[in-house]
Order: structure tokens, then C-alpha cells, then sequence
């Protein structure tokens, strides 16, 4: 049994809700999963000991939340190549926020990513909550 990081940036706890989904495919998949807020990482250390890996921030003005951005570069030392990895986030107008943490993930960290980013207007919204779940499962299926 492997175990799976979710790390969230959210203001409307929408990008949050999504992590929580994704965390139950997760734990459907039959796997331990941790969820944490931006705020909580200090350190790359605090980044490792994982199997895989789930980075989200909602898009706010065409950018992602500045606590991720500041996760991405901190992320940068905590050698995460190879690991399993994925993307999410909400959105209202635009949504490249997710897409850029995907791109991050895989071209600079070198991880194992999932198909795309997964992108929601909201956790609830056309299936969104399948969706999440089922993410969550593409992450452990890498693993």
C-alpha cells in the first residue's frame, strides 16, 4: 500500500473540495493519503516520503495561488523524479493554473504524470465528482 500526497492552494475551498475527491479515489484504490493546505510545507523534507504526488491551486487572474508557486520551488530540491504525479484545480474564467503545476511537475521535477491536469469550474459541475475520484485512481495506478 502506497501513500499519496494532496497539496492544495484555495481560497473558496472549491480547489479544496476537489482535493478531498481526489483523495477518496485514492483511498478506493486502496491506498493512504495525506492532504495538506500550502501553509504546512516549510521544507522539501516536509515533500518526501511519499509515493505519489497531487499538487492543486485554483486560478485566480490568470495565475495560480502564490503559496503554490512558492510549493513549486521548494519542490524543486525534494526529488520527486520518477514519482507518480498529478494536477488540479478550479476555475471560473480561464484555468491555466492546474496546467502550469502539470508542465512543472513533469519538464522540471521529471515525474510520472497522469494524462493532463485535471481542471473543474466546480467539484460538483457536470460529473466533477467522478472525475476526482477517478484521478485519484489514475495517480495510484502509477504506483
Amino acid at each position: 500500500m502506497g501513500k499519496v500526497l494532496i497539496l492544495y492552494a484555495s481560497r473558496s475551498n472549491e480547489t479544496k473540495s476537489i482535493a478531498e475527491l481526489i483523495a477518496e479515489g485514492v483511498r478506493i484504490s486502496g491506498h493512504e493519503v495525506e492532504m495538506k493546505k500550502t501553509s504546512q510545507i516549510k521544507s522539501e523534507e516536509d515533500l518526501k516520503g511519499y509515493d505519489g504526488y497531487a499538487f492543486g491551486s485554483a486560478t485566480y487572474h490568470g495565475e495560480m495561488i502564490s503559496s503554490m508557486k512558492q510549493i513549486l520551488f521548494i519542490a524543486e530540491r525534494a526529488e520527486l523524479k520518477g514519482k507518480p504525479g498529478g494536477s488540479f484545480g478550479a476555475y471560473g474564467w480561464s484555468g491555466e493554473a492546474p496546467g502550469r503545476i502539470f508542465d512543472t511537475m513533469q519538464h522540471v521535477y521529471g515525474m510520472k504524470m497522469v494524462s493532463g491536469p485535471l481542471m473543474l469550474k466546480a467539484s460538483w459541475v457536470g460529473g466533477g465528482n467522478k472525475a476526482a475520484q477517478d484521478y485519484g485512481k489514475s495517480i495510484t495506478a502509477m504506483m
